[in-house]
């Protein structure tokens, strides 16, 4: 955990978050408020702290990765915005900074993304440009899900893939592969990470015509490279172009 992260929940009275990672940082919240629940509470996990907050008391919100990225960051704005609620800006020892009349103050603490720690597990992926999409269809239509790959494969991006299969979304990742396959060849390395940097951590460099998909689940993040990935002693690794600028190599 980043020193940012532990200071803040140290300092916090209240602790909110989804119940899986609530139990991941128990050691962490000894003797706090919880406020703990499960998937798709998410309004409710916020709107809970956020009341917390406009009461005078030190919340934390707490994301898996970095809160802003698919986290709850957003959402907390969102809310903020939508019921007018003039919250200020905190400076970097978490005070309020310039507006002593706000209610309470937003700090967005940098996480490590999920992105980031799967891709160092498996080497250095995401050295180029990249895309992270996500495939789940709960908040956005699977027509947008489908174009946003399609346009990001036809760049040549790097892509990582979260929430890429589900119980009650088994075929997307098998969708995606089908959009993908259009732009890119089968050949292609494709890391899956599941569980990155926790207990139970497992990870498989294949190719993307090779993707085991009963392998994948909510938990794991799916690398597809780019035309200049390449594979080499159990690494992936997306280059950057140094050594064809320098003339480096055969």
């Amino acid at each position: 955990m980043l020193p940012g992260a532990l200071k803040a929940l140290q300092e916090a009275e209240v602790v909110v978050g989804y119940k899986m990672y609530l139990e991941l940082i128990a050691d962490l919240t000894v003797g706090k408020t919880l406020h703990a629940s499960g998937m798709r509470k998410e309004l409710e996990r916020c709107q809970v702290a956020i009341d917390h907050a406009a009461a005078g008391r030190r919340v934390v919100i707490v994301s898996s990765g970095d809160a802003g990225i698919y986290g709850m960051a957003g959402l907390i704005f969102d809310l903020c915005r939508t019921k007018n609620i003039q919250a200020a800006h905190c400076d970097a020892n978490g005070i309020q900074d310039k507006d002593p009349s706000a209610p309470f103050c937003i700090e967005v603490i940098p996480g490590v993304a999920a992105f980031n720690a799967a891709a160092s597990r498996v080497g250095a992926p995401l050295m180029h440009d990249f895309a992270a999409i996500s495939l789940s269809d709960h908040l956005t239509p699977w027509e947008v899900i489908e174009k946003r790959i399609e346009a990001a494969a036809a760049a040549d991006f790097v892509i990582a893939i979260y929430n890429p299969r589900s119980k009650t979304r088994p075929n997307l990742l098998n969708q995606a592969q089908q959009v993908l396959l259009h732009h890119r060849a089968v050949s292609t390395p494709v890391a899956i990470v599941r569980r990155a940097m926790r207990d139970g951590e497992w990870q498989n460099i294949v190719t993307l015509g090779s993707i085991p998909f009963a392998e994948v689940d909510m938990q794991s993040i799916v690398i597809v490279g780019n035309s200049k990935t390449y594979t080499w002693r159990g690494w992936m690794v997306t280059p950057r172009g140094y050594l064809d600028k320098y003339g480096i190599g055969g």
